[in-house]
């Protein structure tokens, strides 16, 4: 299982891949301000010197969301490569299926490992409760150093940067006569239904794993509204949340797709491994996800050349945006009884390992140029980025106290299915309305 979680900037002098998604999407958890320095039992870090890795020893446990990885023997393979650089450390992984809930409840019960994937509904005053701060000298030219800080501390370190858009098959596309890539959100439509009538289903939503549908919402409406800290100008409102806005706008088109029957039959199932088959194969089309799941699609077994992408025109003007933001980001457990190890694995997964490009996604260092022609496909399409950024707590702050689940994409199956879409949003208002009251804001 893989999930994204974004933000962006603007980039892609491109030739390679790169990040959501969720994430999350857009984390609104941290200070856009904080600057981040360690505390002095976390200095050590990945760039140490030789003799300092002789010294690192001890195991460590790392919680991920990348299941397919622990079971296909790839996180064994970076922890090989980790061990050639620290011979006395061993590094243990276990997979979480349904992470971005599974993780709420680690964190709270003190089983959330040595290092994790942080939770992108995690307000920022709780970052110091539940992780080590990281040394300055691991945020050297990377993407997003502040976003996962606060009090001055920096807390997490993107595992990868992504954008997001249609990912898409290009022999099914081919086989409904399609000959050109959407630009504009009638023409989107109008080649679902061809793909419909030509037996292959338009676009695998994965409602019934839930994660993925955030990308219709949450991970996606700062993008829409052209302003990465779109949520900063809902806190002064009581009733924030509207069709017409940026994140109705999104949901309209999602349940477009169900109603007109342009995606999976089985909504309640999660088909998630399943889906990336089908996807492959063609007998589905398109995703609505980030260029993360490419190489996924190509371990499925979809040749590199069939797999396109391509940013979603959420309307008919024919210009877009797109985001630019860090995948899920990962940080040392404060639980950690050996957070000197645990930051030298943080620091070589993020840099070192290999990860990110075997994720697809871009690296998060910007000296390095990532290499794949479906992200120079997207950028031909003359996008405007949108460089996420870290946007003020309050708002998950209100919405948890709301008990309106961030970072799950729970909020967004209900909407994309609601029987009446206004409702659904007026209840939303309500609850942020009544916890925005009772938070004194």
């Amino acid at each position: 299982m893989k999930k994204t979680a974004l933000t962006v900037t603007s980039l892609l002098l491109l030739s390679s891949a790169l990040a959501a998604c969720g994430s999350n999407s857009n984390n609104e958890s941290s200070s856009p301000s904080a600057s981040g320095s360690a505390s002095p039992s976390a200095s050590a870090s990945g760039s140490d010197s030789g003799a300092a890795n002789t010294e690192l020893s001890g195991k460590i446990k790392v919680l991920t969301h990348r299941t397919d990885l622990v079971n296909d023997g790839t996180m064994d393979r970076y922890a090989a490569k980790f061990k050639e650089k620290y011979p006395n450390a061993e590094v243990e992984f276990e997979g979480l299926t349904n992470y971005a809930t599974d993780i709420k409840v680690r964190l709270t019960t003190g089983e959330a490992g040595d290092v994790n994937m942080i939770d992108s509904g995690l307000a920022a005053s709780e970052l110091p409760k539940y992780y080590e701060p990281l040394p300055d000298s691991m945020f050297d030219g990377v993407y997003f150093p502040d976003y996962m800080a606060t009090g001055g501390k920096r807390y997490g370190i993107a595992t990868g940067v992504n954008t997001q858009g249609i990912v898409y098959n290009k022999q099914a596309f081919k086989k409904a006569g399609i000959d050109k890539v959407p630009t504009t959100l009638d023409e989107l439509y109008a080649d679902a239904q061809k793909l419909k009538d030509a037996g292959i289903i338009p676009l695998y939503l994965n409602y019934g794993a839930q994660w993925p549908v955030s990308n219709w919402g949450e991970n996606s409406y700062a993008y829409v509204a052209g302003n990465a800290k779109w949520t900063d100008t809902l806190l002064s409102s009581d009733a924030p949340f509207t069709v017409d806005g940026p994140w109705g706008k999104l949901i309209q088109i999602a349940r477009t797709f169900v109603e007109k029957g342009w995606v999976e039959k089985d909504l309640s199932t999660n088909n998630w491994e399943m889906s990336k088959g089908e996807v492959a194969s063609g007998k589905a089309a398109m995703y609505f996800l980030g260029n993360w799941v490419i190489p996924q699609l190509v371990a499925a077994g979809a040749k590199s050349e069939d797999i396109g992408f391509f940013p979603l025109p959420y309307d008919n003007s024919g210009k877009y945006n797109a985001p630019l933001g860090g995948d899920y980001y990962i940080g040392v457990s404060k639980d950690s009884k050996n957070k000197q190890l645990a930051i030298a694995w943080v620091d070589f997964f993020v840099k070192e390992s290999g990860y990110q490009a075997d994720s697809g996604m871009m690296p998060i260092l910007k000296s390095q140029t990532p290499d794949s022609p479906q992200l120079a496909e997207f950028k031909s399409f003359n996008p405007t980025f949108i460089e996420s950024e870290a946007t003020d707590p309050k708002y998950n702050e209100i919405m948890n106290k709301a008990e309106l689940p961030i970072g799950t994409g729970a909020i967004d199956q209900e909407l994309i299915t609601a029987k009446d879409l206004k409702k659904a949003f007026d209840d939303m208002n309500k609850k942020w309305a009544e916890a925005k009251k009772a938070l004194g804001y």
